[in-house]
């Protein structure tokens, strides 16, 4: 299945992408939760339940709804650092011996064609192309073996980066929060419609393509990262691993073409579809409700 988060008529609901419409699961399953925490928390009879329908036919043009992120409020946004030896070598750094983590928070998350903020604080605005893992079952030491078991999908995503905030400490969340940095979808892909041991991977700037891999070269594989997490905490159903970009981000490159007003950002991995994202100057001052 696809599972995907939209907007439509005044309210926000979940349903199953089908081509380029959309089954409603608020219509063709209206006792599911029409939330995807909750309905992640639902199981895996809730999960069977939405299955059944996946024949059925959709209600609505995926060209009427807004898609959101797959997850609007992942409970945690956890990060690699440096998981594609490319991407290590084209930063001058030495190949990791275990996996680098950051957060990015939660705040951060958007949708898949929404519009992802240039702050006035810096110029250094970067993209990272990502495949992202999506938790489905609150889990803890969850050994490699049984990584399958604990997941609910994979999607796309972009670890938007503002370089000089990243590098000012050593735990780069600051440099990796901010609000729209972390845009997610199409949909979450379930683990029984996709392999994902080596999926083509591709961000663009403008058509231009700068960043292309593969996830056959992760240095840290999905259920490696899945047992080093949940050895030290427990993971939630709608937690978000960002598992690493490949080499190719403007930090990297000659004349460092930091994202400008204007830019557009499309990250397209083989099997889950593609996102893409115009930046926009953010010139919002304080707010306090």
């Amino acid at each position: 299945m696809r599972l995907v988060t939209f907007s439509e008529g005044g309210s926000t609901r979940i349903g199953l992408l089908v081509g380029e419409a959309i089954i409603d699961l608020s219509v063709a399953a209206p006792d599911l939760p029409r939330e995807m925490v909750a309905f992640l928390e639902a199981g895996d009879e809730v999960m069977a339940l939405a299955r059944k329908v996946t024949g059925e036919t959709p209600t609505l043009k995926l060209a009427d709804v807004e898609l959101r992120s797959p997850v609007l409020r992942p409970p945690k946004i956890l990060a690699v650092g440096l998981n594609y030896r490319e991407h290590v070598e084209e930063t001058g750094r030495e190949l990791p011996k275990f996996p680098i983590i950051f957060n990015k928070q939660s705040t951060s998350a958007t949708g898949p064609f929404s519009p992802i903020y240039r702050p006035k604080e810096s110029v250094a605005m970067d993209y990272e192309g990502e495949m992202g893992v999506v938790i489905g079952k609150r889990c803890r030491r969850v050994p490699k073996d049984r990584y399958k078991e604990v997941i609910a999908g994979y999607t796309v995503l972009n670890d938007v980066t503002i370089r000089d905030w990243q590098r000012r400490t050593p735990t780069m969340t600051m440099g990796k929060s901010w609000d729209s940095h972390c845009p997610m979808g199409p949909a979450l892909v379930t683990v029984d419609e996709v392999d994902i041991s080596k999926l083509d991977l591709k961000t663009l700037v403008n058509g231009e393509v700068r960043q292309h891999s593969d996830t056959s070269h992760l240095i840290f594989d999905v259920p490696t990262l899945i047992e080093h997490l949940s050895t030290a905490f427990t993971l939630e159903p709608g937690d978000v691993i960002a598992t690493g970009t490949c080499a190719g981000v403007a930090a990297a490159m000659d004349g460092q073409p930091w994202l400008k007003h204007g830019d557009v950002v499309r990250v397209e991995i083989e099997q889950l579809g593609a996102i893409e994202n115009k930046v926009v100057d953010d010139n919002e001052g304080t707010l306090i409700e």
